[in-house]
């Protein structure tokens, strides 16, 4: 019999939330707007919960911050500070009864593509989340890397530079898919800092002041994947988040880690290319990632 799941990915805005089943059927989702301090979000979440508890096998979170996935802690929170120190297995579990596991979201991510998506039949591979800051997964002999202190795969903290005084040697900055969008639409006078559609309108039709942002974008993320490369020799590497839909962004990627290569033959015979993809998951990716982290957790994938 199919066993159902209650999965939450909780966002700086929004709150997605909906039940999948044990196959990765998407059964229901609905959207809600994020609170601004721990009591109502609690609260909220509680309220969510219950109202679908009778069809529910478990309840699994995707979350800003790092996160000790054995106690289900949140540190930090992301861009929702007041969940810093939060334990959602004990806010939840002894309330609900039925178990609970909770992942950071850019780790959700990865997950989902490790259960159905584009990593699903890769032993070692990587996503790469592009939006507002660079977020990461690894995955090491088909599992998920999550380091000594649960930090691993945390790609906006890699320094591009030695002076780590400026923000624009950290790839959270200097590889944002939302800076880059920004800078695109003040060269072309957009009302709008965050038309991306009319940006990427712009680099498709060539315009040559913003296809030099986007190649210069484009060179930053080749170097954090030959960076990541060099150190654990990855088969597949997929790229995510909102810009990742559009084909030029990873056609551009792939072709700037080549042009990162050629210059050094050492590099070019030294490090394997790997694949560069689009992922397979666009907005629904968390929801399925926190599922597969709670059916590992509860040792119940079929």
């Amino acid at each position: 019999m199919t066993k159902k799941y209650f999965s939450i990915d909780i966002g700086g805005t929004n709150i997605k939330y909906g039940i999948i089943d044990d196959q990765g059927e998407l059964v229901f989702h609905k959207n809600v707007k994020t609170p601004d301090n721990k009591d109502d979000f609690l609260n909220l979440i509680k309220s969510i919960i219950q109202e679908n508890l009778s069809d529910i096998q478990g309840v699994g979170i995707s979350v800003p911050g790092k996160v000790n996935v054995q106690t289900g802690t949140v540190f930090y929170g992301g861009a929702l500070p007041f969940l810093d120190k939060v334990s959602f297995k004990d806010e939840l579990e002894g309330t609900f009864q039925i178990p609970v596991a909770v992942e950071n979201d850019a780790k959700s991510g990865a997950s989902a593509e490790l259960w159905l998506g584009s990593l699903k039949d890769v032993n070692n591979g990587a996503i790469i989340t592009l939006g507002t800051g660079v977020g990461g997964g690894i995955v090491l002999n088909h599992q998920l890397l999550h380091g000594s202190h649960y930090q691993a795969g945390e790609l906006s903290y890699m320094s591009l530079g030695t002076d780590t005084s400026k923000m624009s040697n950290l790839v959270g900055l200097s590889g944002s898919a939302v800076h880059m969008i920004e800078e695109c639409a003040k060269v072309l006078n957009l009302t709008d800092e965050h038309d991306g559609v009319a940006v990427f309108d712009a680099i498709n039709n060539g315009n040559q002041q913003v296809t030099k942002i986007f190649s210069n974008y484009c060179d930053v993320i080749a170097t954090v994947i030959l960076n990541i490369q060099s150190v654990v020799d990855l088969e597949t590497i997929a790229i995510s988040g909102g810009i990742s839909a559009q084909p030029i962004v990873v056609e551009e990627i792939n072709k700037a880690y080549l042009r990162l290569l050629d210059p050094n033959p050492l590099l070019k015979a030294q490090i394997e290319i790997p694949n560069i993809i689009q992922a397979h998951f666009k907005s629904d990716a968390n929801l399925y990632g926190a599922v597969y982290n709670l059916l590992l957790q509860t040792d119940s994938l079929k």
